[in-house]
Order: C-alpha cells, then structure tokens, then sequence
C-alpha cells in the first residue's frame, strides 16, 4: 500500500522486533534451507564459490541456497560475468536482472558478501570465498535475485519527477547558467538502482510511507533545478511526519551507493529547505 500523507493512518504502531524471532508468527515456508552443491569443473586451478539465494514464491517450496563453483580462468572479471557463466553452462533456472554491464543502468543490484552493490562493477578479487549472493534486502521477492520494486517506483512516481511550469513553453530550450548547472550535480547520476533504499532501516520498518534516500534524492534534483517552477509546492508534498523526517542519518544510503553519491546529505539539504521557507 503506497501511503501519500502520514493523515491516513495512525501515527502509532506496534513496534517491529529485529532480528526476527522463532515464536513471531513467521511463515515456516519462509525459512532458508541447504540447497544444491553444484560439483567443482575439472582441471581448474582457480575455483570461485558462490552460495546463491534461491527462490520461486509459486512453487510453495522454501528458499533454498545453492552453491556453484566456477573456473575464474575461464570467466570474465565480474561477479555478474560469474551469474551469466552459472546461467548458460551450469543451472539456466537462476534468476537475475542485467543489462547494461556498464554500471548505469541498475538492473543487476543484489546483495554481495553482506553489502548491496552492483554485480556488474563488483569484481571477483573484491568478493569473499565463499561469497554470498542474495537480492535486495526489504523488497518482496519475484524469484531468486529479482525483487519486486512496484512500490519503491510508486514512490518514485508520487513526487512527480519532471519538469513542473507555469510560464508558457518557450519555442527553445529551457536554459541554465552553469552554476544553475552544477547545482544538479550529485542528483542527476542517480540510476535508481534502490541500493541505497533497500539498505535503510528507517525503510525497513516505514517503507509505506517513508520514500526512502532514492527518491528524496531524486526528490532533491527537481528542488534545486532552476527550470522547474513549482519548488513551494513540491517543499509543502514533502513535509510530512514520515515523507521526509523518517530518516535518521543513519547513512546507511551513501556507504552503499555504487555511484558515490550521498543521498543522506541532500536529505539533509531538503529539511534546511523547508526550514529556511517557514522562517
């Protein structure tokens, strides 16, 4: 359920306890069990294991984690090389996003030895042995590695993020100094990868209706743009008990940011914002 003001609901709650406990009322289906040891290919002299985290919510059947071994002489220099290696020689049911293979577009975000991160700039000398491979924490699961983002890109979609005028549209470009320019630096690089949101408690427990780093970042981007003319108003969409004021700097949100940004910090520059508007 996508929450657009804290006004819907009551502003308390039971608590959540974390980690989990036996006696919570968990599902038992959801409990991760052994799954396959895939066997070792012969004859190789640099062997890479992966424990991978499986997952098919249809067949009624608990995760599972199986365990593959690769030929690090006879695969490609990235963690999302070893993914595709698994898929077309060993186990073509393993489930994961990519497409880029360059870092910009996203897709192949996951859980690598404990940190989300991108599979495809993740290089094989930097993960553990084993390592472990799971997808976005916080996000229900689709199957193995895909997570379900229809509620993070509902979010994404509630700050409505483009272009917002009054003026009529010029016959032109809409043009910027480059000050005006260089404020969008730190925003714009953001690839929605949801790194950074999936890996923020405060979401965790208030993912209904706090938006979460990604897309205040996002949020940030359309404040500080000179050509969007509705800042008073995207300022007022986000002042809300839990929108905005959820997050503790915990900062969780920019160790994780495969693109380095610092999603905590224009967080940050949004309260002042509102701030300095009241006053």
């Amino acid at each position: 359920m996508l929450i657009k003001s804290s006004k819907q609901v009551s502003r308390w709650r039971t608590p959540r306890r974390f980690p989990v406990s036996r006696n919570s009322g968990v599902s038992p289906v959801s409990r991760i069990e052994p799954g396959v040891t895939w066997p070792e290919p012969e004859g190789a002299t640099r062997v890479q294991h992966l424990r991978v985290y499986r997952y098919e919510p249809d067949s009624g059947r608990n995760p599972r984690i199986d365990t593959y071994a690769i030929d690090r002489d006879q695969c490609g220099p990235m963690l999302l090389d070893a993914l595709i290696k698994i898929k077309n020689e060993i186990d073509p049911t393993l489930t994961f996003r990519r497409s880029c293979r360059e870092g910009v577009c996203g897709s192949c975000a996951m859980n690598i030895d404990g940190t989300n991160w991108l599979a495809c700039i993740r290089s094989l000398d930097e993960i553990n042995e084993p390592a472990t491979v799971y997808p976005l924490n916080n996000m229900d699961v689709v199957k193995d590695l895909v997570g379900d983002q229809t509620h993070v890109l509902a979010q994404y979609q509630s700050i409505e993020p483009w272009l917002r005028s009054k003026t009529p549209t010029p016959t032109g470009e809409r043009l910027q100094s480059p000050e005006e320019r260089k404020r969008l630096d730190g925003d714009y690089e953001c690839i929605l990868c949801f790194c950074c949101t999936s890996g923020c408690p405060s979401h965790w427990w208030n993912g209904d209706r706090f938006l979460g780093p990604a897309i205040l970042l996002q949020a940030h981007r359309w404040l500080v743009d000179s050509r969007d003319e509705a800042t008073g108003e995207r300022l007022d969409e986000l002042k809300d008990p839990f929108k905005l004021y959820r997050c503790h700097t915990i900062l969780n949100c920019t160790r994780t940011c495969p693109k380095g940004l610092n999603p905590g910090k224009k967080i940050a520059e949004i309260k002042l914002m509102i701030q300095q508007r009241r006053s």
